[in-house]
């Protein structure tokens, strides 16, 4: 099978053609206009949401917020950020589906309320749950194998695992897992959670992940703008990255230019 080209390679989920890898979270930015002005850079193929948002303003909650992402004219993502059980959750995506006019949604059960880790036990059920129901369900997970198994078995088409807890930024916390991961998976894996500067982007797109989703390391930025288009460059280099095919690694240094036998002065 040939390579596709950078142009011809575009992300595919639930059958849809998105032509951006980065998915963009739209809470804590300085101002909406900071919001508008990072989305307009970084071209995301999806900026998400959540009914249970709070912000920091009224401006960040407000129905001028709302207004605001219908004018992005970019795919809305709708979460269930903030869900802690299982009915939770699929009730706000059924609100969700409903305000927002879509079938996707981004599943977040949380489990444990210091670190937001996924509820491991009850995500599987809930994202069944929501399939069944008619969503597209783009579940925020742990980058435990069994679990993301277990979530492409009932449906879901594209798992989210973490790098690291969510607004960390620390970047991959178990590289091994992780591309264990890429490599017995053949969904589209999206990494959502924990990175942290652009830099993490690339890796992760370089080990074959298909996409990445940020909030904090772009809205908590000194310069949410400029760090938008960063993280969309790095998306998409380390997806070059990876078409291109790194050189295998050596244990000892291999000159960059052949030597053909040596020069006649060093001979007797």
């Amino acid at each position: 099978m040939s390579t596709p080209t950078p142009a011809a390679d575009s992300l595919v989920l639930y059958g849809q053609t998105f032509q951006s890898r980065l998915l963009l979270g739209t809470s804590r930015y300085p101002s909406p206009a900071v919001l508008e002005a990072a989305v307009a850079r970084a071209k995301p193929a999806m900026v998400t949401a959540s009914l249970r948002r709070q912000g920091s303003n009224a401006a960040e909650t407000g129905a001028s917020f709302w207004e605001l992402l219908r004018q992005l004219n970019v795919p809305v993502l709708p979460n269930t950020a903030g869900c802690m059980t299982i009915q939770e959750a699929v009730t706000t995506a059924q609100m969700a589906r409903e305000v927002f006019d879509t079938p996707w949604i981004k599943l977040e059960l949380i489990g444990d309320d210091y670190t937001l880790q996924p509820d491991t036990l009850n995500l599987v059920e809930a994202a069944s749950l929501l399939i069944k129901d008619g969503f597209q369900v783009l579940p925020y997970c742990t980058e435990d194998l069994v679990l993301c198994q277990r979530l492409v078995d009932v449906g879901c088409q594209a798992v989210m695992p973490w790098a690291a807890p969510i607004g960390t930024g620390r970047g991959p916390a178990n590289p091994y897992a992780m591309q264990v991961l890429r490599e017995r998976l053949d969904v589209p894996l999206i990494v959502d959670a924990g990175l942290g500067r652009p830099s993490h982007a690339c890796q992760v797109m370089e080990w074959g992940f298909d996409g990445v989703l940020l909030n904090t390391a772009v809205a908590l930025s000194e310069d949410p703008v400029r760090m938008a288009g960063a993280f969309a460059d790095a998306t998409q280099a380390g997806r070059d990255g990876y078409l291109a095919g790194a050189m295998a690694q050596q244990t000892a240094a291999q000159p960059s230019t052949p030597v053909l036998g040596t020069p006649f002065w060093h001979h007797d």
